[in-house]
């Protein structure tokens, strides 16, 4: 089923794994799809049903008109839950798929057994940035960001010696809709977590990476802090991506993580 409709927006999402294990569910970045999990999944698909999905405005998923608000997504999240026959699930998401995860744990507390939350925060960046990132797309579309984006996503090391990977993940930013790029700069922009968050009750993991300039250690290590019992872990050596920087790493502390909560028996 890799397309469902969500009260009138088609989703496109890839169901694999285990059909009888616990639900493990992807939201990607800003500017990026469900690929950027590509090589973090083959660690879970033994032990859980994995869902990724593109949010509304990426990948192949439909672009309404912008501008879109944090809840827009928590609804899309809920509604292709329910098409699937997902009761509950673990939520990871990466920025503002971290963002869309905190709010969906807020809001449908008995659907989330626990929360991976990458590189993102409870606010992220400040209305005046998002205003002149918009104005910026909105004037010379995506390709003035490629540059600056490369800067943020990854190292200097990764950018210098993965150089064709570097390339093929601009052309995933190149390709996004200018439209569901800015409609996702509105919601970041409107969103303010900060009185929702700490009500999440449910086992969270925050992880960084150490070279983050996007969405820095400090705004991680607050976001644990504000949900009672968050766990924070730096990732050495990534920047915003971790999950390409980095997947083997983050993949063995997320899985630790589960084998504590009882999330996961099986050792990887």
């Amino acid at each position: 089923m890799p397309f469902v409709e969500v009260d009138g927006v088609i989703h496109h999402c890839v169901v694999e794994g285990r059909s009888k294990g616990p639900t493990l569910v992807f939201s990607n970045s800003l500017g990026s799809d469900l690929r950027i999990w590509d090589r973090v999944i083959p660690y879970f698909v033994n032990h859980f049903t994995v869902i990724r999905y593109d949010k509304r405005g990426h990948g192949l998923s439909d672009v309404p008109a912008a501008p879109y608000v944090i809840d827009d997504y928590v609804r899309d999240l809920a509604g292709l839950l329910d098409k699937l026959g997902v009761n509950d699930a673990v939520i990871c998401g990466l920025s503002i798929g971290g963002m869309i995860a905190q709010a969906f744990a807020a809001a449908h507390p008995d659907r989330v057994r626990a929360l991976v939350l990458c590189d993102t925060g409870m606010t992220i960046g400040t209305p005046a940035l998002w205003d002149e990132r918009i104005a910026t797309v909105r004037s010379g579309g995506l390709s003035r960001l490629v540059a600056p984006s490369m800067e943020r996503w990854f190292t200097q090391t990764f950018r210098d010696q993965q150089t064709v990977q570097v390339r093929g993940y601009a052309n995933m930013l190149l390709r996004t809709s200018v439209e569901g790029y800015i409609g996702a700069c509105c919601a970041i922009r409107g969103a303010d977590l900060s009185g929702t968050t700490p009500s999440i009750r449910k086992p969270t993991l925050v992880l960084c990476g150490d070279q983050d300039i996007a969405t820095p250690p400090d705004l991680g290590q607050a976001l644990a802090r504000a949900i009672p019992g968050g766990k924070f872990h730096l990732i050495k050596d990534a920047a915003h991506l971790v999950c390409i920087e980095q997947p083997d790493l983050l993949a063995r502390i997320v899985m630790q993580f589960f084998k504590e909560k009882g999330i996961a028996q099986q050792s990887i």
